[in-house]
């Protein structure tokens, strides 16, 4: 894909050679000639790169090919998905079990694979080697699921989404009730899952099914590996969730909202729309946040949690201070 191609198709300026032929996309320290890169910082870099990207106020005199964009990462981020296209999977291996009810138009299914009585998997999708998918699953078009997945009953999983290897989709919530012998019976986990389109599950993630209801996961969700979602948790849309965090049951996480690692959200907590939570920050029972950025244990708005931090970094002046002051006070 020459330079000049590159620039027209993310509506850029480009300065310099417009004939480069760039065959894939690199670090600004990694790349080598024929490449392309981003730089969002500072004007004075080096690179071996053939081409670019910086932002639209870049002024510098570097040797090299620039398309200027006002979102160099995101516009690096469109043209490699063009220069570095995934590359579907064609085939039905001879070890996968398809139940005779099941009606499935996959375009490749692994080793492995076994599928349930009922379950519909529409064209263009993709389950790879070990994936079981249960009884009445539903998957939409273009999904692809990586490997060891675990798609348990009645669960319901939409078009383009991408789920990857050992996660598993439906299992049990965690919800018990201690009977007069003082033994926990298990609450009916008899509910389900949906989740909608454009959703990216990481790695050995757990999303549970709902107790009676469903748990939800909104279009265009994004969620990292090692991540827990308990029974009749709603997740909306386009919510960012980092790797190791952790949601009770019944939560509501609403649009927009981001959640960095290991942040624990006890059950029947509300998260607002545009919502921020730091990492290893923990959100008790029944809270309700808003918008803004917000940190700590238990979570606060940022700047009451940086007030507070500071104060305990000083505690141990104070104390010196108090034990002078006495010392001053009985001489």
């Amino acid at each position: 894909m020459k330079t000049k191609d590159i620039a027209e198709f993310l509506s850029a300026e480009l300065v310099g050679d417009p004939g480069i032929e760039i065959v894939g996309v690199a670090s600004l320290d990694g790349a080598e000639p024929g490449e392309l890169s981003f730089s969002s910082g500072p004007a004075d870099f080096v690179t071996n790169a053939s081409a670019v990207i910086v932002p639209n106020s870049f002024d510098s005199s570097v040797h090299v090919t620039l398309i200027k964009a006002a979102n160099p990462k995101l516009a690096f981020t469109r043209i490699s998905s063009l220069l570095h296209p995934y590359k579907s999977l064609k085939g039905w291996s001879e070890t996968a079990d398809v139940a005779a009810k099941a009606n499935v138009a996959a375009s490749f299914i692994g080793t492995n694979v076994s599928i349930g009585d009922g379950a519909q998997i529409t064209e263009g999708c993709e389950l790879h080697a070990g994936v079981r998918i249960g009884l009445n699953v539903s998957i939409g078009k273009g999904t692809i699921i990586y490997p060891n997945c675990v798609i348990y009953d009645g669960a319901k999983i939409g078009s383009n989404c991408v789920i990857h290897a050992g996660t598993v989709i439906g299992s049990d919530g965690f919800g018990y009730v201690k009977d007069d012998k003082g033994e926990h019976l298990q609450f009916p986990q008899i509910g389900s899952v949906v989740i909608e389109d454009n959703v990216e599950i990481g790695a050995n993630c757990c999303i549970d099914r709902g107790s009676l209801g469903e748990t939800r996961i909104g279009g265009g969700t994004k969620i990292d590996n090692l991540v827990h979602i308990a029974h009749n948790v709603q997740i909306g849309k386009r919510v960012l969730i980092a790797g190791q965090s952790g949601i009770a049951g019944s939560s509501v996480i609403e649009d927009d909202v981001v959640i960095a690692g290991q942040v624990g959200i006890s059950d029947h907590v509300t998260i607002k729309a545009g919502a921020i939570i730091g990492a290893k920050s923990a959100v008790f029972p029944n809270k309700i946040v808003r918008s803004g950025f917000w940190s700590g244990i238990p979570v606060q708005r940022i700047e009451e949690y940086t007030k507070q931090t500071v104060l305990v970094r000083n505690l141990k002046k104070l104390q010196d201070d108090v034990a002078e002051l006495k010392r001053s006070i009985k001489e």
